[in-house]
């Protein structure tokens, strides 16, 4: 996976909306789509584990720290991102696609501290 480059695009028409998340935060997200393999109906739990391992890899043990410092505190933080990149135009999404479907995802702090304990 090579480094994510975070100035491709600013979100600035989402950060006009909606100042909860980074614009890197986006970036980041965008780019944990491009490591699943190609499909139309992609599904939450998908979503997250792709967006779990880009994490990993990019940030390692700092993942929650830096997280959290562009706002994403749990799942539910990833499931309001992708709407809103769907809003924008960036993503498109299913009938079926329900944001509230990522509260059911995985604890931050056991995803992103739990695999660096000693």
């Amino acid at each position: 996976m090579q480094e994510i480059d975070f100035t491709k695009d600013t979100f600035s028409d989402i950060l006009a909306r909606d100042r909860r998340y980074d614009a890197k935060a986006y970036a980041l997200l965008l780019e944990a789509f491009s490591i699943i393999p190609g499909s139309t109906n992609i599904s939450y739990a998908e979503i997250l584990d792709a967006f779990k391992e880009v994490c990993l890899t990019q940030f390692g043990p700092l993942a929650y720290t830096v997280l959290t410092e562009w706002g994403l505190k749990e799942c539910i933080d990833i499931g309001e991102m992708m709407f809103n990149l769907v809003e924008s135009g960036r993503l498109a999404k299913n009938d079926g696609d329900n944001y509230e479907d990522f509260r059911n995802g995985y604890s931050f702090k056991e995803a992103f501290i739990d695999p660096f304990k000693a």
